[in-house]
């Protein structure tokens, strides 16, 4: 019997919502401030568009980098298009917001982790009924935003799963966090 209501579908749903919206006003306003984007994707997804020779650097995951050279920002409802730089080759991408893995901005130490829905209904499958999940593990986005800002466009990954292993009890109260949704999940 398959009575579950999916609320880690629905929070990841609604996560995504807030890339959308985000993204939605920065293409009507530009980017304020110091405020800059890591979007990971999945590049196998349906709906990505990439050009042939960047699918064939990168199969399975691509970062880009919204900050200084990014042109023609468009948001729809499932999906965002934008023009960005590739060793001063300008390509046009089209990513789905289903597609996301990741999304950071250091500038203000936030950061969403998407899960990967291929999983997640494996995962459905193998599971039993769970009355109480494991708590939930928060990560510091700052190290995140550390370790994405040493790579380049297209091979920044921000390792968010990595992350929240690493944070713990010496996190101060207050600080930015990043959430997981595999801390939702049964393992």
């Amino acid at each position: 019997m398959n009575d579950r209501l999916h609320y880690d579908l629905l929070v990841d749903d609604a996560l995504r919502g807030v890339v959308r919206r985000v993204l939605a006003d920065v293409a009507a306003n530009g980017l304020p401030g110091a405020h800059h984007f890591y979007v990971s994707f999945k590049t196998s997804d349906p709906g990505v568009a990439i050009p042939d020779y960047l699918r064939a650097k990168y199969p399975e995951d691509m970062t880009i980098v919204l900050q200084h050279r990014y042109w023609g920002l468009e948001v729809g409802e499932d999906a965002f298009e934008v023009t960005v730089s590739f060793n001063r080759q300008n390509e046009r991408l089209r990513v789905p917001f289903s597609a996301l893995t990741a999304f950071v901005d250091p500038s203000v130490r936030f950061g969403l982790q998407f899960e990967n829905k291929k999983k997640a209904a494996e995962d459905e499958k193998a599971a039993a009924p769970v009355l109480a999940g494991p708590r939930p593990q928060l990560a510091s986005p700052g190290a995140v935003a550390d370790k994405a800002a040493k790579g380049t466009p297209g091979d920044a990954k921000p390792d968010l799963a990595a992350v929240s292993q690493e944070a713990g009890p010496e996190e101060k109260e207050g600080a930015a966090k990043i959430v997981a949704l595999d801390a939702f999940r049964k393992k």
